[in-house]
């Protein structure tokens, strides 16, 4: 199983990187927070790290924590708006509860 971005998502990273004038692509990890245990981590690599695990799909290269892999393996990220809010979305399929408010996930 591999990681992959939807159309909006990937125009989004596009975007964003075109106006920061530099970066590789998105790198996708997971961190211990929130009241379910995990939350997403997303950040632009200029310069990848040499234990990332590489994923390029719709033009946009996603390095993958290798620690995290495990909790990301299907993921897929997406963008989009919901109300007021805009931003990036995980559909992960190795979630097995979400916090309330949605900022943390339990696998």
């Amino acid at each position: 199983m591999s990681v992959s971005i939807t159309e909006n998502a990937a125009a989004k990273v596009n975007h964003f990187i075109s106006n920061r004038g530099k970066g590789e692509g998105i790198r996708l990890a997971v961190r211990t927070a929130g009241c379910s245990g995990f939350a997403y981590n997303l950040e632009f690599v200029d310069t990848p790290n040499p234990e990332d695990i590489l994923y390029e799909d719709k033009g946009v290269k996603l390095f993958v924590d290798p620690k995290s892999l495990v909790y990301l393996k299907g993921l897929e990220v997406d963008y989009g708006r919901e109300g007021l809010n805009e931003g990036f979305k995980f559909i992960n399929p190795n979630e097995t509860a979400r916090c309330g408010c949605g900022e943390s996930f339990h696998v």
